[in-house]
C-alpha cells in the first residue's frame, strides 16, 4: 500500500485563530489548525514540498495547537490540539522522516471552545483555557491525558490567552507562574504550587492598563534570571512587564527610560508580587509599545536572540519586531514586515491583506512566519550580512469547503474553487531537478461562494457561483510566461491573443483586462493602476520561485472575457465538452421549469436553444461523452439520470434518448462516462451508499440502458472519477465520511470488479469528498495522479502506481 498510493501534495488554509498554530522550538515542525484537522509544515526544510501531513482527530474546528517538550529528552514528544467542541487531542511527534500516526488520545476538556493552550518547557504538562471560563492543568502520562487541577476565574471571564513559566527549580521545583488574559481589560497572575500532583492556585497580582480584551500573552526568561511578559490587546497596544527575582533584588518603579509613554493614572506604578513557597517575583511595568493601527492578535519572543526580541502580529496587516535600545532602554520597532497598502479595507484583490492572526519564530530565530485572512502563510528569512528580512514563498490553501476541481485539458495544472470565494491554480515547480506542487495563481476572487469550475482550453476556464450567471476567464500573458518558465508549461500559440494582466474595482466583481500598451486607461479611485500592475507582472516574470502570498492575492487575477446568462437560480454545475466547444450548465431548482440544462457554444458564447429538460430537482452533475454521436449525461436530486444524444443531422440539436427516474433509492450525487468501450457506458453514485455501472445497447431506433454492476459502500458515495487505461477502467470513489476507494474493472466483458481497495485513512480527508478528478495520463508513465477535493477545505493529490494496481 505504501508504494501503491502515496501523497504528492496537500493544500489547505489555516484557521483564523491566533492560538491555532505553533512552531516547535526544537524541530522544524510547524503545526496549524486547518478546519477540523491539523496540518504539518516544515518551513525551513529544503525539500520544498510544503505541507507534509494533515492530521485527523477532531470533529470540530481546531482553535488551539501546542507542542509539548519532554522532560527526559530534547525532542518534542507530543502535539496537542484543542477544538471548538471543547475537546483536546494528543499526537506523538515522530522522529525525522517518520510518518505521523493517528491521535493517541481525545478527551473532553471544556464545555465550550478551547481558546488557548500553554506549556512549560521540559515538563509533560500543559494548561488549557476554555469558553466555560475555566483553566485546567493537564499531565501527559504515556498516551493518556490526566486532569491535575482546575481554576475558575473570578471575576468571571473567558480566557483567550495563557502563559506559563516555572519558579526557581532550587527553591520551588514544583511551582509555576500562570498568567491569564481574556475578555477583561486586565491580566491576572496566579501562582500554582504542587503542579505535578494536586495544584493549588493563588491569585497574586492583577496587571491593569489595557483598554481592551487581552488577545495574546508571551513569557520568556530574562538575562537577569527574571521573566519578561508581553501582553497584546484589542486596544492596539503591547505592554511589557518585568518579573524580577524577589529574593535577590529590590524592584523599583519603572523609570521613564524604560517606557515609551508618559505616566498616566491608568498605569500601575506599584510593585506587585507573585510567590510560591520560598520563591517570589516582583512585577513592574516595563514598556508600552505603540505602532500598530489595529487589534494586536499575537506576540512571540525570539527563542535564540542574544537580545530580547518580540514579534507582534496585528489586524493592520503588519508584523513588527521590537527590541530594547541598549543605551536608553526604550523599546522600538527594529523591523516592520507585511503589507503597506493605501487601500485598507478593500478586498484582497485590490490591496487588503485582512490582517495577520498569528506570528511565529523559527527555532533558531532566523525565520518568521505569519498567517493572514486568506488562510495562507507568509515566510521571511533574515540575512545577517545585509541585515534585511527577505520574503519567500510559504504554503496556502482554501479556507472553506472545496466545491470544484478540474485539470487543464493537457493536465498541465489543477484548478480548484471553493466557498471561500476564490479560484486557485496549482502546478508543479521544477527547479534543480526537484519537482514540487505550489499555488501559482489566484485567477478569481469573487463576492459569492463558488460552486463549480471547468477548463475550456489550457488558457481558459468557466466558473459558476451563488449567482445566476457563469463567468469565463482567460489566462493573462504574465501568468502564462511564469508557468512556462517555472513549471515547463507550454506557451500559447501565436494566434492566441492574451491580455497582459487583470484588475478589479474595489466594489466590482468583474476582473477587467488591462493591456500594457494602453497608456490611456483611466482609473477611478480604488482601482489598480495599469502601470503598477505591469510592475508586478515583471516581478512574476523575473521571479525564480513560486509567487508569495501578497502577489497571489493581488496580482495573479485572470481577466474575465464573458458572462453567460439564462439561469434563474444559483449555479450548481458547469462542465465543458471534451473538445472544448460546448459548455453545459445547470442551476439549483425545485421544479421542472428550472431544472434544465443550458448549452453554450464556446466560439461566440451564444446559447444553444432550447434548453434540455428531464429533471424535476437540482441537477448535481453533468458529463459529456465524445463518441459519435456525442452524449450528455445528467444526474440529480430527483434520483434520476438522463442521457441526451447529439443530432447527426442538425447542428446543436440534442434529444433525450434514455432516462431512469428510479435509478437510485436516494439522490444521485455524481456520474462519469467510461471511455474506450464498445457501447456507451457510465457510472452513477448516490446517497443510497451505492455505485452503479450502466451499459447501453444502441440500435437504429433504440437506446436501451441496463445496470450491469452495483458496488455497495459503507456510506453515501458523493464523488466518482473514471480512468480508462489499456484494457481496464479504474473508478475512484469518494464518500460522505471522507473515505476514498479504488475499483478496477476488467475481465472478458470489461464490467467485472477485478480489484477493490480502500485508501489508507491518513491519506483521506476528514469530511465529505466533494469532487475527484484523474489527471490526464502521459504516455509511457506508470502512474497517474488523483485530485481530491473535500468539504474540510483540503486539496490533495494522490499518486497511484498503475503497475501495482492489478486488473490487467
Amino acid at each position: 500500500m505504501t508504494n501503491l498510493i502515496v501523497e504528492e501534495y496537500y493544500s489547505v488554509g489555516g484557521n483564523r485563530h491566533s492560538a491555532a498554530a505553533d512552531w516547535s522550538t526544537i524541530s522544524d515542525h510547524l503545526a496549524f489548525g486547518a478546519d477540523n484537522n491539523i496540518a504539518i509544515w516544515s518551513p525551513t526544510r529544503h525539500s520544498r514540498h510544503g505541507i507534509s501531513a494533515i492530521l485527523k482527530g477532531h470533529s470540530d474546528k481546531v482553535t488551539a495547537v501546542k507542542f509539548l517538550t519532554s522532560s527526559t529528552t530534547q525532542h518534542p514528544q507530543h502535539l496537542v490540539g484543542g477544538s471548538a467542541d471543547g475537546r483536546i487531542a494528543l499526537w506523538k511527534v515522530p522522529d525525522n522522516g517518520a510518518r505521523w500516526e493517528a491521535a493517541v488520545a481525545n478527551v473532553v476538556a471544556h464545555s465550550g471552545t478551547v481558546n488557548t493552550i500553554a506549556t512549560i518547557a521540559g515538563i509533560n504538562a500543559f494548561a488549557t483555557g476554555g469558553a466555560d471560563g475555566k483553566i485546567k492543568l493537564w499531565r501527559v502520562d504515556g498516551d493518556n491525558l490526566e486532569v491535575l487541577g482546575e481554576l475558575n476565574l473570578k471575576p468571571r471571564c473567558i480566557p483567550l490567552a495563557l502563559a506559563l513559566s516555572p519558579f526557581s527549580q532550587e527553591k520551588s521545583p514544583d511551582s509555576a507562574v500562570v498568567v491569564v488574559g481574556g475578555t477583561r481589560n486586565d491580566v491576572q497572575v496566579y501562582s500554582a504550587e504542587s503542579i505535578s500532583t494536586a495544584p493549588r492556585f493563588t491569585l497574586c497580582a492583577t496587571l491593569t492598563g489595557h483598554e481592551g480584551w487581552i488577545r495574546s500573552l508571551s513569557i520568556t526568561t530574562n538575562t537577569d534570571g527574571g521573566l519578561l511578559l508581553a501582553s497584546a490587546s484589542q486596544d492596539k497596544y503591547i505592554r511589557i512587564w518585568r518579573f524580577r527575582d524577589g529574593n535577590t533584588s529590590t524592584a523599583t518603579a519603572p523609570s521613564s527610560t524604560n517606557s515609551t509613554a508618559p505616566s498616566t493614572t491608568s498605569l500601575t506604578a506599584k510593585v506587585q508580587t507573585v510567590y510560591a513557597g520560598a520563591s517570589k517575583y516582583l512585577i513592574t511595568f516595563e514598556a508600552l509599545l505603540l505602532g500598530h493601527e489595529d487589534w494586536v492578535y499575537s506576540t512571540a519572543w525570539n527563542p535564540k536572540s542574544l537580545t530580547q526580541q518580540l514579534l507582534t502580529a496585528s489586524a493592520d496587516g503588519s508584523l513588527s519586531i521590537w527590541e530594547a535600545d541598549p543605551a536608553s532602554g526604550v523599546w522600538v520597532s527594529i523591523s516592520r514586515l507585511g503589507d503597506i497598502s493605501s487601500q485598507k479595507g478593500a478586498t484582497t484583490a485590490t490591496g487588503s491583506s485582512g490582517g495577520f492572526w498569528t506570528g511565529l519564530w523559527s527555532p533558531n530565530g532566523d525565520h518568521v512566519t505569519c498567517l493572514g485572512r486568506t488562510g495562507s502563510w507568509r515566510l521571511w528569512t533574515y540575512n545577517s550580512a545585509s541585515e534585511f528580512w527577505t520574503q519567500t514563498y510559504g504554503v496556502s490553501g482554501h479556507i472553506g469547503p472545496v466545491n470544484g476541481v478540474c485539470w487543464a485539458p493537457d493536465g498541465s495544472y489543477l484548478l480548484t474553487t471553493s466557498s471561500d470565494q476564490t479560484t486557485r491554480l496549482h502546478a508543479q515547480w521544477s527547479s534543480d531537478d526537484i519537482w514540487s506542487w505550489h499555488e501559482f495563481s489566484r485567477p478569481q476572487i469573487h463576492g459569492y461562494d463558488l460552486n463549480c469550475i471547468s477548463s475550456i482550453t489550457a488558457h481558459q476556464f468557466a466558473s459558476g457561483a451563488d449567482e445566476k450567471l457563469l463567468r469565463v476567464f482567460n489566462k493573462p500573458r504574465d501568468i502564462a510566461a511564469m508557468l512556462h518558465r517555472l513549471c515547463k508549461i507550454s506557451l500559447p500559440t501565436e494566434d492566441a491573443k492574451l491580455p497582459d494582466t487583470a484588475a478589479i474595482p474595489v466594489l466590482g466583481l468583474s476582473n477587467k483586462a488591462t493591456d500594457e500598451h494602453d497608456a490611456t486607461i483611466e482609473t477611478t479611485e480604488g482601482e489598480l493602476d495599469a502601470n503598477q500592475e505591469s510592475d508586478y507582472g515583471s516581478m512574476l516574470f523575473n521571479s525564480a520561485e513560486p509567487p508569495t502570498e501578497d502577489l497571489l492575492a493581488r496580482h495573479t487575477l485572470w481577466p474575465e472575457e464573458e458572462k453567460l446568462y439564462g439561469h434563474t437560480y444559483e449555479i450548481s454545475e458547469g462542465v465543458t465538452s471534451t473538445d472544448g466547444k460546448l459548455l453545459m450548465t445547470a442551476c439549483k431548482a425545485s421544479s421542472i421549469d428550472n431544472a434544465v440544462i443550458r448549452l453554450y457554444e464556446t466560439e461566440g458564447w451564444n446559447e444553444i436553444k432550447p434548453p434540455l429538460v428531464a429533471h424535476s430537482l437540482t441537477i448535481t452533475r453533468l458529463a459529456h461523452c465524445p463518441r459519435t454521436p456525442g452524449y450528455i449525461l445528467s444526474v440529480g436530486r430527483d434520483r434520476q439520470w438522463a442521457v441526451f444524444q447529439q443530432s447527426e443531422k442538425t447542428a446543436g440539436q440534442w434529444t433525450l434518448v434514455a432516462s431512469n427516474p428510479k435509478a437510485h433509492t436516494r439522490m444521485i450525487l455524481d456520474c462519469a462516462w467510461f471511455m474506450n468501450v464498445s457501447s456507451p457506458s457510465f457510472v452513477t453514485a448516490g446517497r443510497d451508499k451505492s455505485m452503479k455501472v450502466w451499459s447501453a445497447q444502441v440500435s437504429s431506433n433504440q437506446f436501451n440502458v441496463a445496470c450491469v454492476l452495483e458496488v455497495k459502500r459503507k456510506s453515501a458515495v458523493t464523488a466518482v472519477a473514471v480512468l480508462s487505461e489499456k484494457s481496464r477502467w479504474i473508478i475512484a470513489a469518494g464518500e460522505d465520511d471522507g473515505s476514498i476507494s479504488i475499483h478496477v474493472l476488467g475481465g472478458a466483458d470489461g464490467m467485472r470488479v477485478v480489484t477493490s481497495l480502500d485508501i489508507e485513512a491518513r491519506l483521506c480527508p476528514s469530511a465529505t469528498v466533494s469532487r475527484l478528478a484523474w489527471r490526464p495520463c502521459m504516455e509511457g508513465v506508470s502512474y497517474c495522479q488523483l485530485a481530491v477535493a473535500s468539504v474540510d477545505g483540503s486539496i490533495r493529490i494522490l499518486r497511484v502506481n498503475l503497475e501495482e494496481l492489478g486488473g490487467e
